[in-house]
This record gives structure tokens, C-alpha cells and sequence, in this order.
């Protein structure tokens, strides 16, 4: 039997580190020009430095030290970071093409395999994006029919709360199902009833790939052969569903607890609810003659903070960007929390504060760092769909309930951890107003 002696194994492990630091080093020197950050340790990097759970966290904190921009490598992968309002849009839309890419990360390749228009590369994504909103708009986003669905839905949402009686409840499921119908209506052409066990699974299991029967409204195209196959229309669908359940469903849940939690803000909302509607059902024209209302919904989407880190992009060619040189497919967070909490651009960063949007005669006031959707090339797709559903819903909710903690619970806005920042598991009561 082979014994090796431990001073052995120690120093060889001292010089495999030195090795990788000469190395790491050297990847520097023939860099010098990347943006600066923290020295990163053989192996791992600065992953020492990062807070897992909340990476935009660390991010932020680090840009104090380093700036807007700033390099950082996390294991063996060096990226580029970039911190507050006027990085991000320098970046997203001044670079637009250049930081147009996503990475090629093994796990984003193996469940988008390249495909669709999240994780999808090169000329494919951007041909599946003009499909995504042409064919949005052919099948209801922005016309009469996609009004009369979110309409719709909304009673049966109303039928739901009502049937609650005022007893606490969690309505994770059940506004994940409203809002979930409005993406199903718009691409399968029909809605579910809330306990279908179809759509109870379509929302536990929104990755699973759906087939697309007909693309003959492509037909006939050049660029067809290469990108309107199967995998591709799949993926997109896959990406469609997700985007409209996800990220609607978490600010309607953030906007119902905000409001238990400020219930004077709530009441103004319904004092205006009732001076420009009255009891008529909600309408997305009403917005423009609703500014408070309008205000909440916005600092709603700042202070939820649904993503983040955003989804990471990368470069697709080497650039230089505010004198630093970036080579080609390097991974670039912009990281959108520290632009919904830009202090150059709104007052109070960690409170909950609808006066953000708002001008000293209670007019709405645009804040151009509002970018819950991101920017650019790669920004949401579905934005005008997602804006859409957020004031209906959220005006019809507070046009029929008023909402309150269960007795003696504790409202906590400590966001859960993970990609997306959803609140803590809750219940509301849900007290109709007739």
C-alpha cells in the first residue's frame, strides 16, 4: 500500500495555489484594462465576499468602494458588475448590441438549449422577440379582447375573495391562477377554472415544454427554416408562460400586503377609486385620470424589487465601455435594485413612499430610473401586458375589499430569498366594501 506523507500533500496544494495565482495574475496583466474590483483568491475567486442569497446585496456594497462599474471574479469566471441608474442605461441602451448577449452557461443551456427569446443567442432571439410581440399583439395585447379577458378574470377573482367572507386566507395560488389565465387566454386561446387540475399544474410546472401545433402565420419566410422550429417556438412559449406568471403575480402580492400594512395609503387609493370610477369596472384608460392611484402601482414595482440581479447579459463583442476594455462574452449584471433604489433619483430608498411619483400639486411625475422591466434589447416583452393587468387588478381588488392583517399577525416585508423577490408566505383578510 502507497502512503504519501501529509507535509507531501500540504505542499503540493501550496504550489497548485501559487500556480493558479501566477496564473490568475497573469489573465490580469494581459487585461489591465478590465474594471477594477476586488483581488480575487486562487479557485474561488471573491465568492468569499458574496452574500448567496442576496448577491445584488454584496454588488451594491462593493460599488461604494469601487464605483459603477467594476469587475469581479466569481470561481473562474470574471464579470462585470454595473450599479445605478446611469451605468445601466449608458450600458442597455447607448451599447445596446453590444451588451445585447445572455451567457453560455451550462445551466441556462440546458434547459433553453439556445432557444427562445430569454437564454436564446444571436440572431435567433431577436427574430423569436419580434415574433413574441407581433404575435402578442395579433392575439389581444393591446386590443378590446384582451381588455374584456383581464375584465373578466377579475370577476371571477372578485367571486373568490368574496367567497373568504372576510377569513384570513393566502392568495398565492389564486392570483397566480387569474393572472396565469390571461397568458393562457391570450396564447391557447381559453382560460381554466381556478381548481382545474390543468392549470394547477401548468403553474407548479411552467418549464415543461409545450408543443406549438401551427406556425403557418410564418410560413413562407427565408428566415423560417432556421429559426421557427419546434425547440425554438417551444421554448418561447415556456418563456412567455413564465414571464406572465411570475413576476405580475409577486407585485400583486406585494401590493396587497403594502396596503395592509399602510391602510391610510389604501384609503386614498379608494377615495380616488371612488371619485373617478365610482362603481363601474376599472379600466386601463381610467390610469391617465388616476395619479395617486398610478404612483402606488409604481412604488409598488420600486419597492418590491421583484428582480434583482435582472437576468445576466454578456457582451457580444469586445468593447470599451467608460475607458474599460470588456472582451467578448463576458457575463454583465446590471443590477436593477441599485437603480430602484438610486438615491441620485429617489428620496427614500427603503421606504415604502408613493410620493416618488408624484409632483408637490399631486400630479404623476415620470422617475426615468423606474426600469422594473430593464431596458434595451432585453428588456420585458410583455411589459405592456404586465402594466395592463397590474392597475386593472390592483383597482378592481381595492374598488370591492378593503384589506387587513388576520388578528394578531405580524406583517414582515422581508422578501424571501431567491431570484425573484416574493414576499413571506402570508395570509389576508379581504373585508368587502358591499
Amino acid at each position: 500500500m502507497i502512503t504519501i506523507d501529509p507535509i507531501t500533500i500540504l505542499l503540493s496544494v501550496v504550489v497548485i495555489l501559487f500556480l493558479a495565482n501566477v496564473c490568475n495574475n497573469r489573465k490580469q496583466d494581459n487585461n489591465k484594462n478590465f474594471p477594477p474590483g476586488p483581488r480575487p483568491f486562487p479557485i474561488i475567486g471573491s465568492l468569499h465576499l458574496i452574500d448567496m442569497g442576496k448577491p445584488h446585496k454584496t454588488f451594491i456594497e462593493l460599488s461604494k468602494k469601487y464605483g459603477s462599474v467594476f469587475g469581479i471574479q466569481l470561481g473562474l469566471e470574471k464579470m462585470v458588475i454595473l450599479c445605478g441608474y446611469d451605468a445601466v442605461k449608458d450600458a442597455l441602451i447607448n451599447y445596446a448590441e453590444e451588451f445585447s448577449e445572455r451567457p453560455e452557461s451550462p445551466l441556462f443551456e440546458e434547459t433553453s438549449r439556445g432557444n427562445g427569446i430569454t437564454f436564446g443567442h444571436g440572431e435567433s432571439w431577436k427574430v423569436m422577440r419580434r415574433f413574441a410581440l407581433s404575435t402578442l399583439r395579433d392575439y389581444g395585447m393591446g386590443k378590446k379582447s384582451l381588455k374584456n379577458k383581464i375584465n373578466d378574470e377579475c370577476e371571477s377573482l372578485m367571486q373568490i375573495f368574496r367567497s373568504y367572507e372576510g377569513k384570513p386566507f393566502n392568495n398565492l395560488t389564486i392570483i397566480n391562477t387569474a393572472v396565469t389565465n390571461i397568458i393562457v387566454s391570450i396564447l391557447l386561446g381559453h382560460s381554466y377554472e381556478y381548481d382545474d387540475p390543468t392549470i394547477l399544474r401548468l403553474m407548479k410546472l411552467n418549464n415543461e415544454n409545450f408543443r406549438i401545433l401551427e406556425s403557418s402565420m410564418v410560413k413562407g419566410k427565408p428566415e423560417s427554416t432556421s429559426y421557427y422550429h419546434d425547440n425554438n417556438l417551444t421554448e418561447l412559449v415556456v418563456n412567455l408562460f413564465a414571464a406572465g406568471m411570475e413576476t405580475t403575480t409577486t407585485t400583486l402580492r406585494w401590493g396587497l400586503l403594502l396596503m395592509m400594512k399602510y391602510p391610510e395609503i389604501q384609503k386614498k387609493v379608494q377615495n380616488e377609486i371612488e371619485r373617478v370610477i365610482g362603481s363601474a369596472q376599472p379600466q386601463i384608460e381610467h390610469r391617465k385620470e388616476m395619479p395617486y392611484t398610478d404612483a402606488v402601482i409604481h412604488e409598488i414595482q420600486r419597492f418590491g424589487d421583484i428582480i434583482p440581479d435582472s437576468v445576466p447579459h454578456a457582451t457580444s463583442q469586445d468593447v470599451t465601455f467608460r475607458g474599460y476594455f470588456i472582451p467578448k462574452g463576458t457575463i454583465v449584471i446590471p443590477v436593477l435594485s441599485s437603480v430602484l433604489r438610486d438615491k441620485a433619483y429617489f428620496e427614500k430608498l427603503e421606504e415604502f413612499y408613493p410620493e416618488h411619483f408624484l409632483d408637490s400639486e399631486g400630479h404623476f411625475k415620470k422617475n426615468e430610473a423606474f426600469i422594473p422591466f430593464s431596458l434595451g434589447k432585453r428588456s420585458c416583452a410583455g411589459e405592456n401586458l404586465a402594466k395592463a393587468e397590474l392597475f386593472v387588478f390592483f383597482t378592481t381588488l381595492l374598488q370591492n375589499f378593503t384589506f387587513q392583517a388576520p388578528p394578531g399577525a405580524k406583517l414582515d416585508l422581508t422578501p424571501v430569498t431567491g431570484f425573484t423577490n416574493a414576499p413571506l408566505p402570508h395570509e389576508i383578510c379581504a373585508i368587502p366594501l358591499s
